[in-house]
Protein backbone atom coordinates (compact mmCIF):
# COMPACT_ATOMS: atom_id res chain seq x y z
CA UNK A 1 0.00 0.00 0.00
CA UNK A 2 1.59 3.63 -0.92
CA UNK A 3 2.44 5.83 1.90
CA UNK A 4 -0.55 8.01 0.81
CA UNK A 5 -3.21 5.70 0.89
CA UNK A 6 -2.05 4.16 4.05
CA UNK A 7 -2.27 7.75 5.74
CA UNK A 8 -5.88 7.59 4.60
CA UNK A 9 -6.32 4.12 6.34
CA UNK A 10 -5.08 5.05 9.55
CA UNK A 11 -6.64 8.27 9.76
CA UNK A 12 -10.07 6.51 9.14
CA UNK A 13 -9.47 3.72 11.87
CA UNK A 14 -8.42 6.29 14.52
CA UNK A 15 -11.77 8.32 13.61
CA UNK A 16 -13.22 5.11 14.31
CA UNK A 17 -11.61 4.50 17.56
CA UNK A 18 -12.78 8.03 18.90
CA UNK A 19 -16.55 6.77 18.62
CA UNK A 20 -18.17 6.21 21.64
CA UNK A 21 -20.45 3.97 23.22
CA UNK A 22 -22.22 6.09 25.85
CA UNK A 23 -24.81 8.00 25.19
CA UNK A 24 -27.14 10.14 26.94
CA UNK A 25 -30.67 10.51 26.43
CA UNK A 26 -31.51 13.97 27.37
CA UNK A 27 -34.19 16.56 28.58
CA UNK A 28 -34.00 20.03 28.75
CA UNK A 29 -34.91 21.73 31.72
CA UNK A 30 -36.08 25.31 31.30
CA UNK A 31 -38.03 27.91 32.54
CA UNK A 32 -34.39 29.45 34.23
CA UNK A 33 -34.84 31.98 37.09
CA UNK A 34 -37.94 29.73 38.38
CA UNK A 35 -38.74 30.52 42.40
CA UNK A 36 -37.61 27.77 45.12
CA UNK A 37 -40.32 25.54 46.62
CA UNK A 38 -40.33 26.58 50.76
CA UNK A 39 -42.67 24.00 51.78
CA UNK A 40 -39.55 21.79 53.30
CA UNK A 41 -37.04 24.63 53.13
CA UNK A 42 -36.07 26.18 50.06
CA UNK A 43 -35.42 23.91 46.86
CA UNK A 44 -35.26 23.86 43.13
CA UNK A 45 -34.15 27.40 41.85
CA UNK A 46 -32.37 27.43 39.37
CA UNK A 47 -31.21 30.60 37.30
CA UNK A 48 -30.52 28.52 34.48
CA UNK A 49 -31.27 25.88 31.69
CA UNK A 50 -29.49 23.03 31.81
CA UNK A 51 -30.27 19.30 30.27
CA UNK A 52 -30.21 16.20 32.62
CA UNK A 53 -30.61 12.36 31.73
CA UNK A 54 -34.23 11.10 30.93
CA UNK A 55 -32.97 7.80 32.75
CA UNK A 56 -30.41 6.89 35.72
CA UNK A 57 -27.47 5.78 34.68
CA UNK A 58 -27.58 2.01 34.02
CA UNK A 59 -25.53 -0.95 34.29
CA UNK A 60 -24.63 -1.47 30.68
CA UNK A 61 -23.14 2.47 30.70
CA UNK A 62 -21.08 1.93 33.56
CA UNK A 63 -19.86 -1.12 31.91
CA UNK A 64 -18.50 0.75 29.12
CA UNK A 65 -17.26 3.14 31.45
CA UNK A 66 -15.58 0.34 33.14
CA UNK A 67 -13.90 -1.12 30.07
CA UNK A 68 -12.67 2.31 28.98
CA UNK A 69 -11.30 2.71 32.29
CA UNK A 70 -10.46 0.56 34.59
CA UNK A 71 -8.21 -2.35 32.76
CA UNK A 72 -6.64 -1.27 36.14
CA UNK A 73 -8.98 -0.01 38.44
CA UNK A 74 -6.72 2.44 40.80
CA UNK A 75 -9.79 4.26 42.11
CA UNK A 76 -12.09 1.12 42.76
CA UNK A 77 -14.81 2.20 40.39
CA UNK A 78 -15.88 -1.09 40.54
CA UNK A 79 -17.37 -3.08 43.47
CA UNK A 80 -17.73 -6.99 43.99
CA UNK A 81 -20.86 -6.81 45.21
CA UNK A 82 -22.17 -5.65 41.58
CA UNK A 83 -21.40 -9.08 40.49
CA UNK A 84 -21.81 -10.95 43.59
CA UNK A 85 -24.27 -9.46 45.63
CA UNK A 86 -28.72 -10.37 45.28
CA UNK A 87 -29.08 -7.06 44.64
CA UNK A 88 -26.03 -5.81 42.28
CA UNK A 89 -26.41 -4.55 39.26
CA UNK A 90 -24.64 -8.26 37.55
CA UNK A 91 -21.13 -6.23 35.96
CA UNK A 92 -18.67 -9.21 36.26
CA UNK A 93 -15.40 -8.27 36.20
CA UNK A 94 -12.64 -10.85 34.43
CA UNK A 95 -8.90 -11.10 34.02
CA UNK A 96 -6.25 -9.51 36.42
CA UNK A 97 -5.03 -6.23 37.30
CA UNK A 98 -3.12 -4.29 34.12
CA UNK A 99 -5.83 -6.18 31.87
CA UNK A 100 -9.22 -6.40 33.68
CA UNK A 101 -12.05 -6.82 31.31
CA UNK A 102 -16.24 -5.91 32.28
CA UNK A 103 -19.07 -7.35 30.97
CA UNK A 104 -23.09 -6.90 32.13
CA UNK A 105 -25.77 -9.87 32.25
CA UNK A 106 -28.44 -8.97 29.29
CA UNK A 107 -31.13 -8.83 31.52
CA UNK A 108 -29.20 -6.08 33.42
CA UNK A 109 -27.86 -4.05 30.73
CA UNK A 110 -31.30 -1.33 30.80
CA UNK A 111 -31.67 -1.60 34.85
CA UNK A 112 -29.66 0.73 36.83
CA UNK A 113 -26.28 0.67 38.03
CA UNK A 114 -25.55 0.50 41.26
CA UNK A 115 -22.90 -0.19 44.27
CA UNK A 116 -21.65 3.29 43.13
CA UNK A 117 -20.35 6.01 45.27
CA UNK A 118 -20.76 9.83 44.61
CA UNK A 119 -16.99 9.90 43.64
CA UNK A 120 -17.74 6.82 41.29
CA UNK A 121 -19.85 8.92 39.33
CA UNK A 122 -18.28 11.91 39.54
CA UNK A 123 -15.21 10.06 37.85
CA UNK A 124 -17.76 9.25 34.90
CA UNK A 125 -18.88 12.54 34.50
CA UNK A 126 -15.16 13.45 33.99
CA UNK A 127 -14.79 10.40 31.61
CA UNK A 128 -17.88 12.12 29.81
CA UNK A 129 -16.84 15.68 29.48
CA UNK A 130 -13.37 14.24 28.33
CA UNK A 131 -15.09 12.64 25.18
CA UNK A 132 -15.15 8.98 27.10
CA UNK A 133 -11.52 8.26 25.87
CA UNK A 134 -9.80 4.85 26.91
CA UNK A 135 -6.67 4.57 28.92
CA UNK A 136 -5.65 5.10 32.44
CA UNK A 137 -7.83 6.29 35.82
CA UNK A 138 -5.84 9.32 35.92
CA UNK A 139 -5.85 13.17 33.91
CA UNK A 140 -7.18 13.08 31.29
CA UNK A 141 -9.60 10.19 31.42
CA UNK A 142 -11.47 10.55 35.28
CA UNK A 143 -9.21 12.86 37.36
CA UNK A 144 -10.15 16.02 35.66
CA UNK A 145 -12.27 17.63 33.16
CA UNK A 146 -16.08 18.49 34.66
CA UNK A 147 -14.57 18.29 38.42
CA UNK A 148 -11.39 18.95 39.84
CA UNK A 149 -9.82 16.99 42.99
CA UNK A 150 -12.22 14.03 43.39
CA UNK A 151 -12.20 12.02 46.45
CA UNK A 152 -11.57 15.28 48.61
CA UNK A 153 -14.35 16.39 50.34
CA UNK A 154 -12.81 19.83 51.18
CA UNK A 155 -11.76 21.38 47.46
CA UNK A 156 -14.09 19.40 45.23
CA UNK A 157 -15.31 21.52 42.42
CA UNK A 158 -17.15 21.35 39.53
CA UNK A 159 -15.38 23.69 36.86
CA UNK A 160 -16.89 26.67 35.16
CA UNK A 161 -17.02 25.00 31.55
CA UNK A 162 -18.13 21.44 32.91
CA UNK A 163 -20.67 19.41 29.97
CA UNK A 164 -21.39 16.70 32.07
CA UNK A 165 -21.73 16.41 35.96
CA UNK A 166 -24.01 15.21 38.53
CA UNK A 167 -26.37 17.83 39.31
CA UNK A 168 -26.63 19.74 42.32
CA UNK A 169 -29.90 19.11 44.74
CA UNK A 170 -31.27 22.31 43.13
CA UNK A 171 -30.96 20.92 39.69
CA UNK A 172 -32.05 17.40 40.61
CA UNK A 173 -34.87 18.64 42.81
CA UNK A 174 -36.15 21.40 39.91
CA UNK A 175 -35.95 18.62 37.06
CA UNK A 176 -38.34 16.25 39.83
CA UNK A 177 -40.62 17.81 40.88
CA UNK A 178 -41.00 21.51 39.54
CA UNK A 179 -43.56 22.21 36.80
CA UNK A 180 -43.76 25.82 35.12
CA UNK A 181 -48.15 24.43 34.46
CA UNK A 182 -49.05 23.04 37.71
CA UNK A 183 -51.61 25.24 38.11
CA UNK A 184 -53.14 26.24 34.73
CA UNK A 185 -50.70 27.35 31.15
CA UNK A 186 -48.13 29.43 32.85
CA UNK A 187 -49.12 29.11 36.73
CA UNK A 188 -46.01 27.43 37.62
CA UNK A 189 -45.36 24.95 41.04
CA UNK A 190 -44.21 22.25 42.73
CA UNK A 191 -45.33 18.85 42.87
CA UNK A 192 -44.97 16.39 46.05
CA UNK A 193 -43.84 13.46 43.80
CA UNK A 194 -41.47 13.36 40.73
CA UNK A 195 -44.75 11.60 38.91
CA UNK A 196 -46.70 14.92 38.84
CA UNK A 197 -48.57 13.90 41.08
CA UNK A 198 -49.59 15.37 44.50
CA UNK A 199 -50.69 12.06 45.46
CA UNK A 200 -48.36 9.08 46.72
CA UNK A 201 -47.83 6.70 43.71
CA UNK A 202 -48.81 3.02 43.22
CA UNK A 203 -45.88 0.81 42.99
CA UNK A 204 -47.35 -1.37 40.63
CA UNK A 205 -45.77 -1.79 37.53
CA UNK A 206 -48.71 -2.61 35.06
CA UNK A 207 -48.59 -2.24 30.86
CA UNK A 208 -49.61 -0.07 29.77
CA UNK A 209 -49.04 2.16 33.14
CA UNK A 210 -51.88 4.49 33.52
CA UNK A 211 -49.71 6.90 35.23
CA UNK A 212 -48.20 7.72 39.41
CA UNK A 213 -46.41 4.64 39.62
CA UNK A 214 -42.85 4.02 40.98
CA UNK A 215 -40.31 1.34 41.75
CA UNK A 216 -40.52 1.12 45.91
CA UNK A 217 -41.95 -1.09 48.67
CA UNK A 218 -45.26 -1.30 49.69
CA UNK A 219 -46.00 -4.45 51.41
CA UNK A 220 -44.15 -6.33 48.72
CA UNK A 221 -42.24 -5.08 46.31
CA UNK A 222 -42.38 -4.10 42.94
CA UNK A 223 -40.43 -6.47 41.20
CA UNK A 224 -38.86 -9.24 43.26
CA UNK A 225 -35.91 -11.39 42.85
CA UNK A 226 -33.89 -11.42 40.93
CA UNK A 227 -34.40 -7.99 39.09
CA UNK A 228 -35.71 -5.96 42.31
CA UNK A 229 -35.05 -2.73 40.02
CA UNK A 230 -37.47 -2.10 36.96
CA UNK A 231 -35.80 -1.05 33.24
CA UNK A 232 -35.04 2.26 33.81
CA UNK A 233 -38.12 4.23 32.19
CA UNK A 234 -40.53 1.02 32.54
CA UNK A 235 -43.45 3.19 33.92
CA UNK A 236 -43.72 5.12 31.09
CA UNK A 237 -46.26 7.51 31.91
CA UNK A 238 -45.45 8.26 35.31
CA UNK A 239 -42.66 10.42 34.12
CA UNK A 240 -41.88 14.43 35.78
CA UNK A 241 -43.10 17.59 34.12
CA UNK A 242 -39.50 17.55 32.24
CA UNK A 243 -40.24 14.28 31.17
CA UNK A 244 -37.23 12.43 33.36
CA UNK A 245 -38.62 8.99 34.71
CA UNK A 246 -37.56 7.39 37.77
CA UNK A 247 -36.71 10.13 39.64
CA UNK A 248 -38.28 8.36 42.63
CA UNK A 249 -37.73 4.83 43.08
CA UNK A 250 -35.36 2.41 41.51
CA UNK A 251 -32.04 3.96 43.19
CA UNK A 252 -31.61 7.19 45.52
CA UNK A 253 -29.60 9.50 43.37
CA UNK A 254 -26.75 11.30 44.42
CA UNK A 255 -26.34 14.74 44.29
CA UNK A 256 -23.27 17.23 43.77
CA UNK A 257 -24.35 19.22 47.16
CA UNK A 258 -21.86 18.94 49.96
CA UNK A 259 -23.84 18.52 53.78
CA UNK A 260 -20.80 18.46 55.85
CA UNK A 261 -18.85 15.57 55.55
CA UNK A 262 -21.15 13.82 53.32
CA UNK A 263 -23.30 14.67 49.81
CA UNK A 264 -26.94 14.53 48.93
CA UNK A 265 -28.78 11.82 48.29
CA UNK A 266 -32.94 11.94 46.83
CA UNK A 267 -35.63 9.68 45.64
CA UNK A 268 -36.10 7.29 47.39
CA UNK A 269 -34.98 3.46 45.79
CA UNK A 270 -36.67 -0.18 45.52
CA UNK A 271 -36.82 -1.11 48.83
CA UNK A 272 -38.19 1.95 50.88
CA UNK A 273 -41.82 3.34 51.14
CA UNK A 274 -43.87 6.13 49.23
CA UNK A 275 -42.76 9.09 51.38
CA UNK A 276 -39.04 8.43 50.54
CA UNK A 277 -39.78 9.72 47.37
CA UNK A 278 -41.39 12.81 48.45
CA UNK A 279 -39.91 16.31 47.59
CA UNK A 280 -39.80 16.66 52.00
CA UNK A 281 -37.24 14.08 52.57
CA UNK A 282 -33.76 14.95 52.26
CA UNK A 283 -30.69 12.48 52.98
CA UNK A 284 -27.12 12.79 52.80
CA UNK A 285 -24.59 10.16 53.05
CA UNK A 286 -20.99 9.84 52.55
CA UNK A 287 -19.62 10.20 49.34
CA UNK A 288 -17.39 7.38 49.49
CA UNK A 289 -20.54 5.09 50.64
CA UNK A 290 -21.35 2.35 47.84
CA UNK A 291 -24.51 0.56 48.21
CA UNK A 292 -27.28 -2.12 47.02
CA UNK A 293 -29.98 1.33 46.70
CA UNK A 294 -27.33 4.11 45.70
CA UNK A 295 -26.97 5.24 41.76
CA UNK A 296 -26.64 7.94 39.79
CA UNK A 297 -28.22 9.97 36.95
CA UNK A 298 -25.67 12.81 35.04
CA UNK A 299 -26.55 16.22 34.27
CA UNK A 300 -24.85 18.71 31.26
CA UNK A 301 -24.38 22.27 30.39
CA UNK A 302 -26.67 22.79 27.00
CA UNK A 303 -23.64 23.02 25.03
CA UNK A 304 -22.67 19.05 26.06
CA UNK A 305 -22.60 17.09 23.09
CA UNK A 306 -22.51 13.62 22.22
CA UNK A 307 -19.73 11.78 19.64
CA UNK A 308 -21.33 9.98 16.89
CA UNK A 309 -22.61 6.48 16.92
CA UNK A 310 -19.83 3.87 16.02
CA UNK A 311 -21.96 3.59 12.54
CA UNK A 312 -22.04 7.33 12.20
CA UNK A 313 -18.47 7.84 12.50
CA UNK A 314 -17.50 4.48 9.99
CA UNK A 315 -19.49 5.47 7.15
CA UNK A 316 -17.92 9.37 7.59
CA UNK A 317 -15.15 7.89 7.30
CA UNK A 318 -15.35 5.48 4.70
CA UNK A 319 -16.81 8.62 2.87
CA UNK A 320 -13.64 10.46 3.65
CA UNK A 321 -11.73 7.60 2.26
CA UNK A 322 -13.22 7.30 -0.79
CA UNK A 323 -12.79 11.38 -1.53
CA UNK A 324 -9.28 11.23 -1.16
CA UNK A 325 -8.57 8.54 -3.22
CA UNK A 326 -10.70 9.86 -5.91
CA UNK A 327 -8.47 13.03 -5.23
CA UNK A 328 -5.60 11.00 -5.73
CA UNK A 329 -6.65 9.13 -9.05
CA UNK A 330 -7.90 12.47 -10.77
CA UNK A 331 -4.07 13.77 -10.01
CA UNK A 332 -2.24 10.57 -11.32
Amino acid sequence: MKAGRAAVFAFVFAVAAVAQAVTIDWVTVGDAGNAPDTRYGSYGAVAYEYRIGMYEVTAAQYCEFLNAVAATDTYGLYNANMWTSTYGCKIQQSGSSGSYTYSVAADRANRPGNYVSFWDAARFANWMHNGQPTGAQGPGTTEDGAYINVGNQATFARVANALFFIATEDEWYKAAYYDPNKGGPGVPGYWTYPTMSDTAPSNQLIDPDPGNNATFYDSGYTIGSPYWMTLVGAHENSESAYNTFDQGGNLWEWNETAIGSSRGIRGGSWHLYANYLSASDRYNVVPSIEDTAVGFRVAGSLESTEIPEPATVSLFGIAALAAMLRRRRRRA
